[in-house]
């Protein structure tokens, strides 16, 4: 009998707006036959699911979806078009929605505060809050009623009983005022209470919407890396345009100056320099001749070449990355909000405080014991509205990302800020992270007084016309002081040496130590000496000289960055462990972490390799945080417990990450730990104060007074009450603002 083997895939999901519906998705996916595991990510809006597919089908997991209000893509090869497309769509709905209930809450909440009395005013505000209830916030009804039917509770099911109890109670007293007047009680309206709070929840949920709104784009920017069309080497020699997804093992391919490489293979014909900053890292292209091996998604910078398909479709290592990105996306827990979790306890025990309420008045209450019953009730239904509770966190939020933009920090998200105060290890790229990610001239060594404006005129003249990407630092640090308008000669390239020129009768090099050793040019003591100092201190060292003699070595490097040895020191200081992943050699990773004050660092790396790092510190209990700037960090920067992109990275590194800081200065990384504690101790801050004001205010609205003092709360004062907890919420988050990081 075979056995059955089960698969793991990451599906698209549509229609999810909390916290709360990705566990309830969860939860129901989890609890089908053939399914062995389910994680539901809110923020990435996928579901990965390890199932078995003879037991259980891919339309089978998209119905139970279906069932609990959400959808389900499972059609691969549009997957992500069709997702982002959707995504968006959702966006533009959520943002119609949000200010459409706006647009009418406000001129509710004017009147119902300031103009109760104007002519006809319940009227006006029904008019306007029947839409906002209806229309904009229609939704929050809808998951209400899924909720029930699936026997569950969550913040949509208070905010939808509240309003729509405070809306009902408004309207009877509406359509029949005298039924209160009659029995000496007045007979006030909540439209206010009732629209506000579906508009500031609605826009709590649009600012979320905006901050995952770019997970799905780290992927698609991954993708497009890849080429749509290729040119095939036909047997016969001649030149065919395929496209890519026909590209089979075998295939002889072209690729011209500027070309995206396809797939991976073997260079069989030609050479070139091709930009491989998206697997290392590192800022200065590879050089690839015959045999030399060439990956999908780098880009080929001023030659051409054929090579040989060996790895297509899914087995080329950017496919892997983005294989990587997306699962280590999916894998990720979502971090539930503490008033999401709370919620499950706290909606049904309300609604049954609001029941018992009733049943009390009615079986206590004496004289006009249904008025007061339902007077009661209604009023601890519109104290426990969860204005205070949904303000919380998008409020602080706000404020912080807000006071985060100010020092070059953006923020996207709760979850981030959640755990970056608590991270034990911050994981750094070396290029573009610690150092600049532009080599630089940091000094030329002229031998015997020979550097004189005709040789440096020759060396600027020899390196303009390199191909070699290290001659533009060399042209960079020339080209303001020297000029050559007047030196002509000829010149060629020598592959993997350097280059050679003939000026005025005389031959002259520029290159690596095998070029002047093949030539028979000798350094003397003195200038081996100094070409090691300068490769001891992470230098990469080229050399000029003539047929007769050496003339000068220049040392070139990636400057690090200023601040790099104070943001370590502060990093420290809070307890944090540094350590350094870099695709660069020993001798320069070594280099850079002593001169910034790093213990551990690790040289020569894949993205594979940083990526397997950080998850093997998980595995340690260390809540880790990875800071990168390239393509080639973003599988690490997508498994690690937060992602940092440094200013000027990769769009792709952008997207992944949770937090970018947008400036180069690694001084803004310990700034954002100090922002995080700001911010979530602000959090918790407001949702004790929210629950506190709840724990008093739901007894007094119930009349646990009346016995005693003859206190009944009136339900105005209780939504003026709802009102102030919310606006003590907003200014404790403002505070945030006056605080020093």
């Amino acid at each position: 009998m075979a056995t059955q083997k089960n698969i793991k895939k990451s599906y698209h999901v549509t229609g999810m707006h909390c916290a709360g519906c990705a566990s309830n998705l969860e939860r129901m996916i989890s609890k089908q036959e053939g399914v062995n595991s389910a994680t539901v990510n809110f923020a990435a809006a996928t579901a990965t699911i390890d199932f078995n597919p003879e037991t259980i089908t891919v339309a089978k997991l998209r119905e139970t979806a279906q069932n609990a209000g959400f959808d389900m893509l499972t059609d691969e090869d549009d997957d992500e078009e069709e997702a982002e497309r959707l995504q968006i769509d959702e966006y533009k709905k959520l943002k119609h929605n949000t200010f459409g209930a706006i647009s009418l809450a406000l001129p509710v909440f004017i009147i119902g505060m300031f103009f109760m009395d104007m002519p006809y005013a319940n009227w006006i505000m029904l008019v306007l809050t029947v839409p906002v209830l209806s229309i904009f916030g229609r939704n929050f009804f809808v998951d209400a009623f899924r909720q029930i039917k699936l026997k569950r509770a969550n913040m949509d099911t208070l905010v939808a009983v509240s309003t729509g109890v405070a809306f009902l109670f408004s309207l009877f007293n509406t359509l029949f005022p005298d039924y209160w007047i009659s029995r000496g009680l007045e007979s006030h309206v909540y439209y206010e209470a009732a629209s506000v709070i579906i508009a500031l929840i609605l826009f709590g949920r649009l600012l979320e919407s905006r901050a995952k709104a770019n997970t799905s784009s780290a992927i698609r920017k991954l993708m497009n890396l890849q080429p749509k069309y290729v040119i095939r080497i036909m047997p016969d020699e001649s030149e065919c345009l395929i496209p890519i997804k026909t590209v089979e093992r075998g295939f002889s391919l072209l690729v011209k100056p500027g070309d995206k490489i396809p797939v991976d293979g073997t260079v069989t014909e030609g050479s070139s320099f091709v930009d491989e900053s998206m697997i290392s890292g590192e800022p200065v292209p590879v050089e690839k001749s015959k045999g030399a091996q060439v990956f999908a998604g780098t880009i080929n910078q001023k030659g051409s070449f054929r090579f040989t398909a060996e790895k297509v479709g899914n087995d080329t290592l950017l496919a892997q990355i983005i294989k990587t990105v997306r699962d280590a996306q999916g894998s990720k827990a979502p971090v539930q909000k503490l008033a999401d979790k709370i919620a499950a306890v706290f909606v049904p025990t309300v609604m049954a405080i609001a029941l018992l309420t009733f049943i009390a008045w009615m079986v206590f209450g004496g004289e006009g014991a249904f008025s007061h019953a339902l007077l009661c009730a209604v009023t601890v239904l519109v104290i426990a509205c969860p204005c205070a509770l949904g303000l919380a966190t998008p409020t602080a939020i706000m404020v912080g990302m807000g006071k985060g933009a100010e020092n070059n920090i953006l923020i996207k998200d709760a979850a981030s800020l959640e755990l970056l105060h608590k991270t034990t290890t911050i994981v750094f790229d070396k290029t573009g992270t610690i150092t600049e990610g532009k080599p630089e001239v940091t000094g030329i060594v002229w031998n015997n007084n020979m550097d004189t404006p005709e040789n440096k005129a020759i060396l600027l003249y020899l390196e303009k016309h390199s191909e070699h990407p290290l001659a533009e630092a060399v042209v960079t640090y020339l080209d303001k002081n020297v000029s050559h308008s007047d030196i002509t000669g000829s010149f060629r390239s020598l592959t993997g040496l350097g280059i050679e020129g003939e000026i005025n009768g005389e031959t002259f090099y520029v290159g690596n130590l095998r070029l002047l050793d093949s030539h028979g040019i000798n350094l003397h003591k003195e200038l081996i000496e100094k070409a090691e100092t300068f490769r001891t201190k992470g230098n990469t060292v080229i050399y000029f000289g003539s047929s007769k003699n050496i003339i000068a070595i220049i040392a070139l490097s990636d400057k690090i960055k200023v601040n790099a040895a104070a943001a370590i020191r502060d990093l420290n200081s809070e307890g944090i462990v540094s350590i350094l992943l870099t695709g660069d050699n020993e001798t320069t990773a070594r280099t850079v972490a002593q001169h910034i004050g790093i213990k551990t660092y690790k040289a020569e790396l894949m993205p594979a390799d940083k990526f397997e790092y950080v998850k093997k510190l998980q595995k340690q209990g260390e809540i880790t945080a990875m800071v990168g700037d390239g393509i080639n960090d973003a599988e690490a920067m997508a498994q690690a417990d937060v992602s940092i992109a440094m200013g000027q990275g990769t769009d792709i590194a952008m997207d992944v990450a949770q937090i970018t800081l947008m400036t180069s200065d690694p001084e803004a990384i310990p700034k954002a730990v100090k922002l995080s504690r700001q911010t979530v101790t602000t959090i918790k801050q407001n949702l004790f104060w929210a629950f506190i004001y709840n724990v008093i205010g739901i007894p007094i609205a119930a009349g646990i007074l009346y016995p005693f003092t003859g206190f009944l709360l009136n339900p105005m004062i209780a939504a003026a009450a709802m009102a102030l907890s919310s606006v003590s919420v907003v200014t404790n988050s403002l505070r945030i603002k006056h605080k020093k990081i």
